[in-house]
């Protein structure tokens, strides 16, 4: 299964706008087809269960679903422009190609609703799921904040104001709602291949980009059980010394901003200091989450080949935008907590999978890398290190299964 993305990113206000309400036939008939579909799907495991291939019927009619899922999401999420069909025809600009049945496991298809789960889980973080909570008086449906709907929501204020979806933004909701459809295709019994979170796959070709702010590793994914088994523990003095060092950041970046907002231009030793700072923040937490393997140096200094990041010297800013930094630096705040939940998903579940096979999942890792990378780009332009507002999307990613003498960039401006 593939996505296949040929939006231009341009967007009309009005239907921007009512795009919530614009998009409610869609989901009627999304609800009467899902009850089908679900019917579908339990024929389709019986049938794939007795013959190991999908039944050309049932797949087809659920490949129909799929993409109609996708598209309908893609439109509500902003990621497309155009109206989308209610049969789920080829052609729209984020769509779906869903290959013929193939041979499948018995196996695996027996056991796939439990070997789905760390798909849901990651789906969850990428997408968003409703999660439903009771109390004796009422029940109540909440959507669990995911990075495709944070994009959204900060695309849809984007789109009103220039009439275009940022590019960044346009590929985080792309990058959730494919994500979800590789979910439903596995589910629905339509291919063996288990769903891949890492964004050069759901995605294709990512953006290129070298910024002020630039996260490269240097190493691949294996890693050694035993400091993977205590990974918290061995964490722990960094942690306590990452506090520490952010009270003195936070009295660093206050003066940095009044210095800055003096002069057009941070300090050589504040802008010094708090790159420091950042570069450490991003060793830890890579070290933490299991995206990099090798202990970490306290001083934050270069040359981390887990997760290294590149800091572009002192440059002159715009004064207007340092007065108001703390303002604009929102947004970028909260798609940073959208994918703070990829990042620890992916830990969690990266951390079973080192235990097992001695190695972290390249599809966890580079997504991991994206989330580093975005943080650190975020907390480099509160700091005013850069005047560069960060990316919103996946780019170019870093390749842990290369050598370790092969340098991969990671840039996220």
């Amino acid at each position: 299964m593939r996505l296949l993305i040929t939006d231009d990113l341009e967007r009309k206000r009005a239907t921007v706008f009512f795009r919530v309400f614009l998009v409610i036939p869609h989901f009627v008939w999304l609800g009467l087809w899902g009850i089908a579909a679900l019917f579908a799907a339990f024929a389709n495991w019986i049938a794939t269960l007795a013959t190991g291939r999908s039944h050309a019927s049932f797949h087809e009619f659920l490949a129909q679903y799929v993409k109609y899922g996708t598209q309908v999401y893609g439109y509500l999420l902003l990621g497309a422009s155009p109206y989308p069909p209610f049969d789920g025809r080829a052609g729209y600009p984020i769509d779906l190609e869903i290959d013929p049945p193939a041979p499948q496991p018995r196996v695996g298809v027996a056991a796939r609703l439990i070997l789905a789960i760390p798909a849901l889980l990651l789906a969850s973080a990428l997408f968003g799921f409703p999660n439903v909570s009771s109390s004796r008086s009422n029940a109540t449906i909440n959507d669990s904040l995911g990075v495709a709907h944070a994009a959204a929501f900060l695309g849809w204020f984007a789109c009103l104001a220039l009439r275009r979806m940022p590019r960044g933004l346009r590929d985080s909701v792309a990058w959730g709602v494919g994500f979800t459809a590789q979910l439903w295709a596995y589910l629905f019994l339509l291919t063996s291949t288990y769903p891949d979170c890492d964004p050069s796959v759901v995605l294709g070709e990512l953006p290129g980009r070298e910024d002020a702010i630039t996260l490269r590793t240097r190493e691949g994914l294996r890693r050694s059980r035993l400091t993977v088994f205590f990974r918290l523990p061995l964490a722990f003095p960094h942690l306590v010394w990452l506090l520490l060092w952010s009270l003195l950041a936070l009295l660093a970046a206050v003066a940095n901003w009044f210095a800055t907002l003096a002069t057009g231009r941070p300090p050589a030793a504040l802008h010094s200091f708090l790159s420091a700072y950042v570069r450490y923040q991003a060793h830890v937490y890579a070290f933490l989450t299991l995206a990099a393997n090798p202990f970490p140096g306290f001083a934050g200094v270069p040359g981390y080949p887990g997760a290294d990041v590149e800091i572009a010297g002192p440059a002159r800013q715009s004064r207007w935008t340092v007065g108001f930094r703390a303002l604009l630096a929102l947004p970028a705040l909260l798609l940073s907590a959208a994918f703070g939940s990829l990042l620890w998903s992916a830990a969690f579940l990266g951390w079973f999978a080192a235990l097992v096979t001695g190695r972290m999942p390249r599809m966890l890792c580079n997504a991991q890398l994206q989330v580093i990378r975005y943080a650190a780009q975020v907390n480099g332009y509160l700091c005013m290190l850069t005047a560069e507002y960060p990316y919103g999307g996946p780019c170019e990613p870093a390749a842990p299964t290369a050598p370790a003498a092969t340098t991969a960039a990671l840039a996220i401006g």
